[in-house]
């Protein structure tokens, strides 16, 4: 039998399911139940639906249920509740390493440019990390503050060259969410994703004892720094991803980590499903909002 947790994570998923349903039937092209089924327009519907509108929901639901979690941990690993990729330089470290692989081997592939991208945003996750420890500590607010500076001079240092190598346009097309674009063939990156949401639930009582503090840690008999890694290559890998595929979407994982935590406590083995679902639904909604609120023009979800 399913205990009152587990049937509330039901409910949440056939939400999410429902949203997701609908959101295959909204957009500029005419697509319902009943032109699907029927023989007019040779397909037509039944192409859009493959290229289009499936292909980005799964972006959707992935983006968001992926970028929910990386907030997750980075909460874990700064020891700070309002941390998240985009207020610890993540993103903008992420963006720089696009810019460089660009500018240095614009040949590269999707693969290398998501690589090259997960370096620099684990760089600069690392550093973020390090400046905490060389600064004393004396608010909760100080460590959001110290991320969103930090990342302020890393998008400045990437805005400079970008607009001296005439690539603003594309850096903003990184650093702008928008699912717009999404085809079949442009968002299979982000199942790579879903591998690390995996191995995140999977570590999750170890990210749990690791929140606690090194030396609680190390009592019972855990690598700290190992964990502290393993938690630092999720989140720079995901963060990656979804920068290369769809952009930036600031805040999500500020927001959801904290409905979440203040719903079901700070086990992250009983939080991280509820974060995916939350986090996948959450982003789904805006976007549906954000099609139908200017039909047909659309309104980007970052």
């Amino acid at each position: 039998m399913l205990d009152t947790n587990q049937k509330q994570l039901v409910i949440a998923v056939l939400a999410v399911s429902g949203l997701a349903i609908l959101s295959i039937f909204i957009g500029v092209s005419d697509v319902t139940p009943q032109t699907l089924f029927s023989n007019s327009e040779d397909g037509r519907a039944l192409q859009v639906l493959l290229i289009s509108r499936i292909p980005r929901t799964l972006a959707i639901l992935l983006a968001g249920a992926s970028m929910a979690v990386a907030g997750m941990i980075m909460q874990i690993l700064a020891r700070n509740h309002f941390v998240e990729p985009s207020t610890a330089g993540t993103v903008e470290s992420a963006g720089l390493g696009l810019l460089v692989v660009t500018v240095l081997a614009p040949e590269t592939t999707v693969i290398g440019k998501m690589l090259v991208a997960s370096i620099f945003a684990l760089l600069g996750t690392f550093l973020f990390l390090r400046v905490l420890r060389m600064i004393p500590l004396r608010s909760v607010l100080v460590v959001p503050l110290v991320g969103i500076m930090l990342g302020g001079v890393i998008g400045a240092i990437t805005t400079f060259f970008a607009y001296r190598l005439d690539l603003l346009q594309s850096l903003n097309a990184w650093l702008t969410g928008s699912f717009a674009g999404i085809l079949s063939g442009r968002y299979e990156l982000l199942w790579i994703s879903l591998g690390l949401m995996i191995i995140a639930y999977i570590a999750a009582d170890r990210f749990t004892v690791a929140g606690m503090g090194q030396d609680f840690t190390t009592n019972l008999g855990l690598n700290y720094n190992r964990v502290m890694t393993l938690g630092l290559i999720i989140v720079s890998m995901v963060t990656a991803v979804v920068v290369v595929t769809v952009g930036m979407i600031p805040f999500l994982g500020l927001i959801v980590p904290n409905v979440v935590r203040q719903m079901q406590g700070d086990n992250i083995r009983r939080t991280t499903p509820w974060v995916m679902v939350i986090g996948a639904g959450f982003v789904l909604f805006c976007d549906i909002i954000g099609r139908v609120i200017r039909y047909p023009y659309e309104i980007l979800s970052g």
